[in-house]
């Protein structure tokens, strides 16, 4: 295969009239630069949809494409790419992607470079190495990283964008009555209580549909395992990150405490970060979201999963669909899946970024279909897109 011989980043925003995850709450506001802090969780959120999106191109004049987390600072992620990861990118070989992620990720390891933009910025290039590598050998990418389990991957809904939980349950009824069976709802906005909300639901969608709660990082272990207690009655698959990303001890105890099942992972950049977790059991559930971990980390972090017994949930976000797709690609070969995020505020907008087959219906993916990852950037895409030198 030829050589890299370019890479080029791009940041693409797509304006949004709600932000992401629903109306602003009591006290919140969109600052000068664009961003609200959720004050249910602390975090920071943009106010439009952003990622980062990269080109590689080869001697051969070949094109693979990548895309990484963008919500915020995004041009960070870009100046990595183009000041640090080109540079010792350009000239080495596509086939030798793995190799690449350990090289590139090597670069930074004794400067604490552990996470964060630095790996989102690996992610990228990564999914476009493997995009790259497919499309050379004239096949869809799941070809490529091991024996399909499944022709289409299960979903479940992500998100009741409403500013009430009235709102939320009329929408959960709607979603029902489409045939959609399963649903998360998201703490950060549950200003009427997040027990309440379960409650809700429960009583509104019936027995039989699946419910899942994501506290956002809300907590620490005895506040999450008293919350889980009040939701237990509720039935919940599980409840999603209850305690903060550094809090290891704290994710165990919870898992092993409480009456719910633990997942965690969206956070997560690699096998390093996930091997803490589970050699802990600290989850029933992981949730590698490719945006963080790029195909060659997702990869590695299934196969622990599978080794430990914890069924794996993918993470999906804000994204153009390039990075969903690789996750679909993914997912369609690993063990141990249980359901994949399906963020629908998010996907249909993706779609019309993009020339690709890949669709949700009848609660599941379909993978796109062609050479590599099967999307490509369409017109409307180029309209939201810039070029970062």
């Amino acid at each position: 295969m030829s050589a890299v011989r370019s890479v080029e980043t791009f940041i693409v925003t797509v304006p949004r009239d709600t932000p992401y995850l629903g109306p602003l709450g009591p006290g919140e506001r969109v600052n000068e630069r664009g961003y609200v802090v959720r004050k249910g969780n602390g975090t920071i959120y943009p106010s439009v949809d952003r990622s980062v999106v990269v080109r590689i191109t080869t001697d051969d004049g070949a094109v693979g494409w990548g895309e990484t987390y963008g919500i915020c600072a995004p041009r960070a992620v870009c100046e990595i790419v183009n000041d640090l990861l080109a540079p010792e990118l350009v000239g080495r070989e596509p086939d030798d992607v793995e190799q690449i992620w350990d090289d590139l990720y090597g670069l930074m390891r004794v400067r604490g470079s552990f996470g964060g933009f630095y790996v989102d910025a690996i992610a990228a290039l990564d999914i476009a190495l493997w995009d790259l590598r497919a499309r050379a050998q004239n096949q869809p990418l799941w070809q490529l990283l091991g024996e399909r389990q499944r022709e289409r991957v299960p979903g479940y809904l992500s998100g009741l964008p409403a500013a009430t939980v009235a709102g939320r349950v009329e929408m959960a009824k709607a979603f029902q009555q489409q045939g959609h069976d399963a649903f998360k709802i998201h703490a950060v906005v549950s200003s009427e209580g997040i027990v309440e909300e379960a409650a809700a639901l429960r009583e509104a969608l019936g027995d039989d549909a699946e419910l899942m709660v994501d506290l956002h990082w809300k907590f620490d272990a005895n506040q999450a395992l008293t919350v889980i207690d009040h939701l237990a009655p509720y039935r919940l698959q599980f409840v999603e990150a209850p305690v903060k990303p550094e809090d290891v001890s704290g994710l165990a105890r919870v898992a092993r405490e409480g009456a719910i099942a633990v997942a965690a992972g969206e956070e997560w950049h690699t096998e390093y970060e996930a091997k803490l977790r589970l050699d802990a059991n600290a989850v029933r559930y992981i949730q590698p979201e490719m945006g963080h971990t790029g195909i060659t980390q997702f990869l590695r972090i299934a196969r622990l999963a599978e080794t430990h017994g914890v069924a794996i949930a993918p993470h999906a976000t804000i994204g153009t669909g390039i990075f969903l797709a690789a996750s679909l690609h993914a997912s369609s070969v690993v063990r141990g899946l249980w359901r994949h995020e399906w963020q629908h505020s998010v996907f249909a907008r993706s779609l019309e970024l993009l020339d690709t087959d890949m669709d949700y219906a009848d609660r599941h993916y379909r993978l796109p279909t062609g050479p590599g990852l099967g999307v490509t950037p369409g017109d409307r895409f180029w309209d939201y897109a810039v070029g970062v030198a």
